[in-house]
């Protein structure tokens, strides 16, 4: 096994790897029983209708039950957004406005985390 050198950890340290776009639908039991699954199968859907290049994922529990279904989108040049109260309608916007046209969806924006 090769010693790292202090070159080699500063350039580890320095490494960013690119952020692939994504969308991520909580799937706990909170976020399925206010129709998350619906939202998952819908994002699907256009996903590939539209044949855009994103991974949908699903997720657990955020923590904010209140605002199920809840879905965390990414796609360059824009902020992590968490959307909530999302249902298949909000998600076409979603769709076509965040992540097609990169303009945010403000009326169910929850949160805007730091993105890691």
């Amino acid at each position: 096994m090769r010693k790292m050198t202090k070159e080699d950890l500063q350039a580890a340290a320095s490494a960013n790897p690119p952020v692939q776009p994504y969308i991520k639908v909580g799937m706990s039991t909170c976020g399925i029983a206010a129709g998350a699954q619906d939202v998952f199968d819908t994002l699907a859907k256009e996903i590939k209708r539209r044949d855009v290049q994103i991974e949908l994922k699903r997720t657990g529990c955020v923590g904010m039950c209140y605002a199920e279904p809840l879905i965390e989108v990414y796609v360059e040049g824009l902020p992590v957004v968490t959307y909530g109260m999302v249902n298949s309608e909000t998600a076409l916007r979603i769709m076509e406005e965040h992540v097609c046209g990169k303009r945010l969806v403000n009326d169910h924006i929850f949160d805007l985390p730091v993105r890691r």
